[in-house]
């Protein structure tokens, strides 16, 4: 059997933060993986199953979406591979466009520069037997979509723009219509505008039905700049920490028990409250002050946008909760001032005697004259309900609250409670939430959305 037969690659997907992780089975019993995120515990895992040893990781580029999993992979043994472009400050080692790493017997990865979402930014080329196999393509290529390369602020988007068209056309669309891609951003991704679900491609399939890749460069320039939309605040620190070297843990920790008192203290002290909770249990009776985001595989990222990552939280749970789940997502995203959990949750609370107050859940026929949709500006544009008022979960914190009653909307309810919640610890009153979207409202009302 030839090394090109013995590889096998497998994607770890993280469906909140729109990121795929590559387990490459090298055929000789070591494997590599490319862009893991911080705990790569299912790579590792897929790797013992299968009978391999993770000998090298590689980063694609300076993530800004997630703390990199490459140095906990390091410190077990993996040789870590990162462009020499990023200057990592932590042990690694450069590897620059165009150079070959032998990562198994006749098997090579091939650095292709290919700067755009990020100036230091490779795609990796994996060759067997002299025969293109894979392309790792990061966040340069995607399905139906490139990376945005507006990560380093507006003055350098357009120069950005055009390397990667430049790199694109030259470096990455010149390989084999066969040839299969596997990007690392993808559908729920900040780091992209791919709409679609699927996570791989081929060279042929994106050159046929990638429309950015069929334009001249000013037209891709400015077709890849128009309507970027909004990106969670931590995009900016996580660089900064990936490039210097996070704290690595040797597990995910356990989260600390709180008594209410002591939680109440803290509050003062100006920590967060974050109560992951079900929206419903918020609504009926939620501490004064707290912050809903409900648990879910988005958490990470909402709670990244909204909360400064020095601020200390804590969080109010139930028994439901995935305790491990929302930690590793708090940390993935440089969230790690954590102090724990209000110990026996709402119940305790209450029983301390500790304010509480309630969001009423309504209807699609019962919203006020006042609505607030949260959504970003791309699904608003879709289709919202006429007379609405819209402003952008991540940019609630800090805006006026509503001067009479209001009724926050979003896509289904999760982010129009943490809407209402960042609202009600501003200091407004008489908030609801409405339960579903513009669709719903529509259907309920009969009246046809507006289109911008």
């Amino acid at each position: 059997m030839t090394a090109m037969h013995a590889l096998e690659i497998v994607s770890v997907v993280d469906e909140g933060l729109g990121h795929s992780s590559h387990v490459v089975g090298l055929g000789d019993g070591t494997a590599l993986v490319i862009d893991p995120a911080r705990f790569p515990t299912r790579q590792s895992a897929l790797a013992i199953e299968r009978g391999w040893r993770v000998a090298w990781t590689a980063d694609t580029h300076s993530h800004a979406d997630y703390i990199s999993g490459s140095p906990e992979l390091a410190q077990r043994g993996a040789i870590f591979l990162a462009s020499a472009g990023a200057a990592l400050e932590i042990a690694h080692r450069p590897v620059a466009s165009g150079e070959e790493v032998e990562v198994a017997d006749a098997v090579v990865l091939r650095a292709i520069a290919t700067p755009g979402h990020t100036p230091d930014h490779l795609a990796y080329l994996l060759v067997a037997g002299d025969v293109p196999v894979a392309l790792f393509s990061g966040g340069s290529l995607m399905v139906g979509a490139v990376g945005r390369t507006d990560l380093l602020g507006e003055e350098r988007q357009e120069e950005l723009a055009r390397q990667l068209f430049r790199a694109l056309q030259a470096e990455v669309l010149t390989l084999p219509d066969a040839l299969a891609v596997y990007p690392t951003h993808g559908a729920g991704s900040f780091c992209s505008a791919a709409a679609g679900s699927a996570r791989t491609t081929t060279i042929g399939h994106e050159r046929a039905s990638n429309p950015l890749l069929a334009l001249a460069e000013d037209d891709f320039v400015e077709a890849a700049l128009r309507g970027l939309g909004s990106y969670p605040a931590y995009f900016r620190e996580l660089p900064a920490i990936n490039r210097r070297g996070p704290r690595v843990y040797p597990s995910v920790p356990k989260l600390a028990a709180i008594e209410p008192a002591e939680a109440r203290r803290h509050l003062e002290a100006g920590g967060l409250l974050v109560d992951a909770r079900p929206i419903s249990s918020f609504a009926t009776a939620h501490a004064e002050g707290a912050i809903s985001i409900e648990h879910r595989s988005v958490f990470g990222s909402w709670l990244g946008w909204l909360v400064s990552s020095d601020r200390p939280v804590m969080f109010m749970l139930d028994d439901s909760t995935d305790r491990e789940d929302l930690v590793r997502q708090c940390l993935t995203v440089g969230h790690d001032a954590i102090l724990g959990e209000v110990e026996g949750g709402m119940e305790a609370w209450a029983t301390a005697g500790l304010p509480l107050r309630s969001v009423p859940l309504v209807d699609a026929t019962s919203v006020s004259p006042t609505l607030i949709d949260v959504r970003q500006a791309a699904e608003w544009a879709a289709g919202h309900v006429p007379g609405a008022v819209h402003i952008e979960l991540g940019s609630l914190p800090g805006s006026a609250p509503p001067a009479g009653p209001a009724t926050i909307m979003c896509g289904h309810g999760e982010r129009a409670m943490t809407g209402a919640s960042l609202l009600e610890a501003a200091g407004a009153h008489h908030l609801s939430v409405m339960v579903g979207g513009p669709a719903d409202w529509q259907q309920a009302n009969g009246v046809e959305l507006q289109l911008e």
